[in-house]
Order: C-alpha cells, then structure tokens, then sequence
C-alpha cells in the first residue's frame, strides 16, 4: 500500500511515519509538512535516521491522493477543509483529528467550532476497532479517536451495562505529548516537571466522544464527568474510572464482562494480578505498544467498581491505533506492524 501523511513533522506524524516505514505491507510515497517542507525526514525526526532519505514536502492534495490511503494529522480545525477535498476523489482517509469523530453537528459546535461540512459527519466512522470493525473495512473516512476518550472508552465499555449510567466518572492523567509538538507555557519544562495539574476539569472536548460512544454501546443516554491531568510524563495515559454498580456484583462477574467484551482483540490485555508492581494496569508498560491494558478493583464495601486503563497516546491513542484501522481497511493482518512490545524498564 502507498501510503500519504499529511502533518507529518508532529509528534503523531513522526509516530505515524515510523510505523509506516516499518510496516511489511506499506510504503511511504509522500510526506507533507508546511512547517517544514524540504527538510529531510531524518532531520525533524532524528530517531528516523537510517530508515528513509526521503525529504518533507508542502501540502500538495493531488499528489498525496495518488496514494492508496491519505492520514491527515492536522490540528483541530483545519483538517476539514482539506479532507473535504480528499473525500471527493475516493482516496481512503484516516483522520486523527477531531473534525470527524463527533456524529452530531450541534454537539460538534458545542465542543469546537461551526462545522464546515456538517454532512460528512456522517459518512466518517469513528475508528475504534474494538467497536466498529466491520464498519471500518468498508469506509471511506475513518476519525481516529481521541486519546482520552480512548482510554475512557475501553475501561469503561465492558462493564456500562451493570453500572448507575448518570454517575461515572472519569480521571486520566496524561503525558505532556498529548498537547502536540509546538511548545506553550503549560509545556514548557519548568512548568509542566514535578506537577500534577487539572486542565479543563469540565466540559473538556473528549467528553462529547465518550458519552457518544458508550451511549451507542448502552442504547440509552450515559453521562461521564472526565477530569484530565497534566502529570510529569512524556507520554502515556491512566484512567481511572469510578462507576456504582446497579447491584451487588463479585469479581467472576467483572471477569466475564471484561472476557466477553474483548476476547478477540489483539491489542487488549486484562491486568489483574494479585501481586506484583504492576498488578494494575500501568502506562510504564505500554510505552511505545499498540496495546491497552485494562483492569478492576471491585469495592464492595463502598458500592464501587474502579475500572483501569492504560495506554501510550500517541500509539494506541494516536499513530497505531490509526494503523490498525489501516490494516483492517485493506484487508491485511490487523496486527502487522503493530505487534512491538514496550520498552522496561
């Protein structure tokens, strides 16, 4: 497969740039970057050299659509207009952006901004494989999800159907990485080292995927409070999601929900040890991985179950999981390229 990038100098494009360069199956055929156009790859992502000579170019959509499948990268707002373009000549899009992951338009325009092409919200698929596999084989435009919504989701969907669906709440800590390549204040070392600081505590962005989605999975309207944390990584998410079982539930039942839900994925692991350092899961032990790792406490004594997740957000937050769309668009193994390990310590 010939694949396209645009928004490649990003950390998600780098990721997504080094995924596709090793991928048995793919072969990079252009890779766009305004910012840092006729740079040589290797030189805006030094771990890359070595594996390409291949230079950045300016965003050219008719060249990039000569590919089988287009990524765009882009910030929040500007995808729109060039996946509008993209869409109109056929070219298999994934989109990691959050132009496309909302169905609704109004709710849309509650989280962003007036929507330009309202009616392509619902031709796109939201691309969570975990959910809408056999959606994705057959689509045109896939919106790749967001990384807090993702790891919100996959604690959360297993066990949606055995919980009070108007009080769940969700608290994810994330990595500095998640807030893009360009620097700010809150990014800047000496602000953002030794801290764990709320950021949008409420009505952040994701909220809107996440209700959306587990409404869909539960046929009925769910409610989630998520509060996201800016902590002292570079990259990775935990979730943490407190939920109050409908009725008394022990742990053979949290099992099964958890089997049910995700036996056959590839890239969920169920973590729950009774010993060990990492007994729960973990963001150390993800970094880098396709995979998400989830996992429970059962609090029986005050009514609660604590639902865990964990995940790298620029791989199965991000890069990978977009890759795994791609695989599972093209009809090739879903897990080839995506089957490395993280790094440990």
């Amino acid at each position: 497969m010939k694949v396209s990038i645009l928004g490649a100098s990003g950390y998600i494009g780098g990721e997504l740039l080094r995924l596709i360069l090793t991928h048995p199956e793919a072969e990079l055929f252009y890779s766009g970057s305004n910012s840092q156009a006729g740079k040589y790859i290797h030189k805006v992502h030094p771990n890359l050299r070595g594996l390409t000579m291949s230079k950045m170019e300016k965003y050219n959509v008719s060249k990039a659509v000569e590919a089988d499948v287009v990524f765009t990268a882009l910030p929040h707002g500007q995808s729109m207009d060039i996946i509008n373009e993209l869409f109109l000549t056929g070219v298999k899009i994934i989109d990691l952006s959050a132009d496309f992951r909302l169905r609704d338009h109004k709710i849309y325009n509650k989280y962003y901004r007036e929507h330009k092409y309202p009616e392509l919200l619902t031709k796109s698929v939201y691309g969570l494989p975990e959910i809408y596999r056999s959606k994705i084989k057959s689509s045109q435009l896939i919106a790749n999800p967001g990384c807090n919504a993702m790891a919100s989701i996959l604690a959360l969907m297993p066990i949606i159907h055995l919980v009070d669906t108007k009080h769940i709440i969700s608290d994810v800590k994330v990595g500095s990485s998640a807030a893009g390549v360009l620097p700010n204040l809150s990014t800047h070392h000496p602000e953002r080292t030794n801290v764990v600081r709320p950021y949008n505590p409420v009505g952040h962005r994701h909220t809107g995927e996440i209700e959306q989605e587990l409404s869909l999975k539960a046929g009925k309207k769910i409610i989630v409070g998520m509060t996201p944390h800016a902590v002292d990584l570079v990259r990775g998410i935990l979730c943490t999601a407190y939920t109050y079982p409908i009725s008394e539930l022990d742990d053979k039942d949290i099992w099964k929900s958890i089997r049910d839900t995700y036996h056959n994925e590839p890239f969920i692991r169920i973590v729950k040890e009774k010993k060990g350092l990492y007994n729960l899961p973990n963001p150390k032990i993800v970094i880098g991985s396709n995979f998400c790792d989830v996992g429970f406490e059962n609090d029986i004594e005050k009514g609660r179950l604590i639902m865990f997740s964990a995940i790298d957000n620029l791989i199965k937050g991000g890069s990978g999981n977009a890759v795994q769309n791609m695989n599972i668009m093209f009809g090739i193994d879903e897990k080839a390229g995506l089957l490395s390990p993280s790094l440990h310590p």
